[in-house]
């Protein structure tokens, strides 16, 4: 996960998160969490490359709309950067 922008990281961890993981879905939650628009020039390709990556699984669910899920490996490597984290981050404070 080390090679991923934070952007990327976001978009793993949205996906790992949601129920139905779809694209307008994942771009909706982005643009909560950022508060500014997300357009779709920045947010396919930054899936694409999560497929690419091994990290997300890419699949189609009609004509118009394509789902996303985290492969095993995706998992893995969000656990793993919780773990990190976990060693510099007192998240009971």
């Amino acid at each position: 996960m080390y090679d991923l922008t934070g952007f990327q990281r976001d978009l793993l961890y949205v996906i790992a998160g949601l129920d139905d993981p779809h694209g307008l879905a994942i771009k909706d939650e982005l643009e909560d969490y950022y508060e500014k628009e997300i357009h779709h020039g920045r947010l396919y390709p930054n899936l694409d490359t999560l497929v690419e990556k091994g990290l997300v699984e890419k699949s189609q669910r009609d004509r118009r709309t394509n789902e996303y899920t985290t492969t095993r490996r995706g998992t893995r490597e969000i656990e793993a950067r919780a773990e990190w984290e976990a060693e510099y981050i007192d998240y009971d404070g």
